[in-house]
């Protein structure tokens, strides 16, 4: 029976990521993906690569700043190795705080007439959805999250990691005390590590199941023929706003307690279609080409699940929710340091999965 160094258990973008940093080090990897990879929430997203938006969490703002800083070095990477582009856009992010908010990250105030001056399309009034507050400008990037994920795929592929699609990894395989592969729903995969970066379905992964739950979220996209129109991307009090090189805006997103429902409802749609056009009013004129609603893996508390799980040789790195995009870089790093034995340059203590532990505080 063919064996690996390394299972992964799922193929979104940090999956992907974290397979190309372990064969970086000389592993075989074998990456098990239920549907097709970077279908699920990396399809989903919009993104944004949102540092500088202060969640309450110093860890995770501080996890996020750090991965922000190696962003440029992996998409470089990624863009050398699969031969692709990945729409990197460093134009910088134009966003509303609520007053007494302020970015977890360098920033500058704007004024009415410095946000015409830099977006004359956005309304500086519907930015705050007339709230008191701040409008902002920061430096945070975005990127084509798909576009991202194809590279991602092919730098796998040119690295030799076997993928396997439409296959659910059921349960985790045990001998000796130790995890010694996974069970699928076509076959056994042996390897002595396993990662769990299963996404929503990440809980579902036997035996060591964890309360991560999915989050519906509804976007759509608009198409210009004015590559000006937008610039920044623009993150509103009720909606935000990523443009794409080709003329393509990102509009999202909502966020929903719905199961693991994917239906798009066309009134949602229509809400955040409104609101867009209420902070960009030639948005209303714009012809909408796609929809769809996701699912962003989430906990209780909001954080991420980074660490050792279960038997010795199993991890799990999981329930990004809104940041899987931005996390996937420092993800793949820490988690491949951790895997291998060296120290994390991180601390990740309070992404622990031993927080679900029946006995802990």
């Amino acid at each position: 029976m063919k064996t690996w160094d390394a299972i992964i258990v799922g193929a979104g973008v940090v999956g992907l990521s974290l397979g190309n940093e372990l064969s970086k080090r000389g592993m075989r990897v074998h990456l098990v993906e239920r549907g097709e990879p970077g279908r699920e929430s990396t399809h989903a997203a919009a993104g944004m690569l949102a540092y500088g938006d202060h969640e309450g969490h110093h860890q995770l703002d501080s996890l996020k700043l750090a991965s922000a800083k190696i962003y440029p070095e992996f998409v470089r990477e990624v863009e050398d190795a699969s031969g692709m582009r990945v729409d990197f856009r460093r134009e910088g992010t134009i966003s509303f705080f609520a007053a007494g908010g302020a970015p977890a990250c360098s920033f500058r105030e704007l004024t009415s007439d410095a946000l015409a001056a830099l977006e004359p399309a956005v309304s500086y009034i519907a930015m705050s959805g007339g709230k008191p507050g701040r409008v902002v400008l920061t430096p945070e990037e975005t990127i084509d999250n798909r576009a991202l994920a194809q590279a991602l795929l092919k730098t796998a592929r040119h690295r030799q990691i076997d993928v396997s699609t439409g296959a659910e990894a059921t349960s985790l395989i045990e001998q000796g005390g130790r995890a010694a592969g996974v069970r699928t729903s076509r076959t056994g995969l042996r390897a002595p590590i396993v990662v769990n970066c299963a996404g929503a379905w990440a809980g579902q992964f036997a035996p060591f199941s964890l309360p991560v739950v999915p989050r519906k979220g509804h976007a759509l996209t608009v198409v210009t023929s004015n590559r000006s129109l937008l610039t920044h991307a623009v993150r509103g009090h009720d909606v935000y706003l990523v443009p794409r090189s080709d003329g393509r805006i990102i509009i999202g997103a909502t966020v929903e307690d719905a199961g693991y429902d994917k239906r798009v409802d066309p009134a949602a749609i229509q809400r955040l279609h409104q609101c867009a056009a209420n902070l960009v009013p030639e948005i209303g004129e714009l012809r909408m080409n796609e929809a769809w609603a996701g699912l962003r893996p989430a906990t209780a508390d909001t954080l991420p699940v980074l660490g050792p799980w279960g038997l010795p040789g199993s991890f799990i790195a999981t329930a990004h929710f809104r940041n899987g995009i931005l996390l996937a870089p420092i993800t793949a790093r820490v988690m491949a340091q951790l895997i291998t034995g060296e120290k994390p340059e991180c601390s990740i203590s309070a992404f622990s999965p031993e927080r679900f532990a029946p006995n802990a505080a």
